[in-house]
């Protein structure tokens, strides 16, 4: 068990390591704090510790049954995550507006080709 710091030190070492030779992306079940806190690794690399050459997310994908809106946090747009310095203005985003127990296995199937 880890501490939400000890978890975001991990995660920042982790991208760190990995991110520059295989970009990574970012896929969202839900929102809130839980959903969005492992995200803001890459604007506390760049905004808080100053390191250069840290690759955005390679792409987003959110399934929320929020209603998104500018603003929301749990709801908040894909596109708002640009401002934040999460997400590129080229960076490919999707959201899926369903329940993400259904979504979810679906997508994932897709994906890993079941």
């Amino acid at each position: 068990m880890k501490t939400g710091i000890e978890y975001m030190m991990e995660l920042a070492t982790w991208y760190r390591e990995t991110a520059p030779s295989s970009p990574l992306g970012f896929f969202q079940i839900g929102g809130g704090i839980a959903g969005d806190f492992p995200i803001c690794v890459v604007p506390m690399l760049h905004q808080d510790f100053g390191a250069e050459n840290v690759p955005l997310w390679a792409y987003f994908c959110q399934i929320s049954d929020s209603t998104t809106s500018y603003g929301s946090y749990s709801g908040a747009v894909p596109n708002e995550k640009i401002t934040w310095g999460k997400l590129g203005i080229d960076t490919p985003k999707y959201l899926i507006e369903s329940d993400a127990s259904i979504v979810a296995p679906l997508v994932f199937a897709q994906v890993l080709g079941w």
